[in-house]
């Protein structure tokens, strides 16, 4: 039987934002949680991340995703297995801190988050998925509250930070 695949090389510089590629599909929102994210939004929430697509085949995709200092990732799942690498910073997740080398797998419907280090993290995403869902469990106005007041106090420094990978 004849395998037609071939080697294929991806740059990074041709890797495309998540959300532009349309790869990543919202899930439908209350109207409580919309009202919060739109505060995230208008704080600048923005600004906070950078999430690009570098590799995306028929039944594979590889993700790099910048989160930066004190950025409020959302309580969330997707709707497909996820397996992460610590590609540079650290992250804080429940009473682990894994750090650059770590690794750590969400199965596909499993609720999660983490906080991003002080210098931020990089983390590469590998799914057996080209398409997944964001599934926002962030219900509670405090949440947003407090999240859009750490966002306000960050967008500055957001606008100007640099990549973990990229400091000496």
């Amino acid at each position: 039987m004849a395998d037609d695949r071939k080697i294929a090389f991806f740059r990074s510089e041709d890797s495309q934002d998540l959300m532009k590629l349309g790869a990543m599909k919202m899930a439908p929102i209350s109207p409580e949680q919309r009202a919060g994210l739109n505060k995230l939004v208008q704080a600048g929430y923005l600004e906070g991340d950078d999430v690009k697509v570098l590799v995306n085949l028929p039944g594979f995709a590889l993700t790099r995703a910048w989160l930066k200092k004190d950025y409020p990732l959302l309580l969330h799942s997707h709707d497909s297995d996820c397996l992460y690498y610590v590609l540079a910073g650290s992250l804080q997740m429940g009473e682990r801190e894994l750090k650059a080398g770590d690794s750590f797998f969400v199965p596909g419907g499993a609720a999660y988050q983490y906080r991003p280090g002080p210098d931020g993290v990089e983390v590469l995403e590998f799914r057996h998925a080209t398409e997944f869902d964001f599934q926002n469990y962030a219900r509670n106005p405090a949440f947003y509250e407090k999240a859009a007041e750490t966002v306000a106090a960050n967008v500055e420094g957001w606008r100007t930070a640099t990549r973990p990978s990229e400091k000496a």
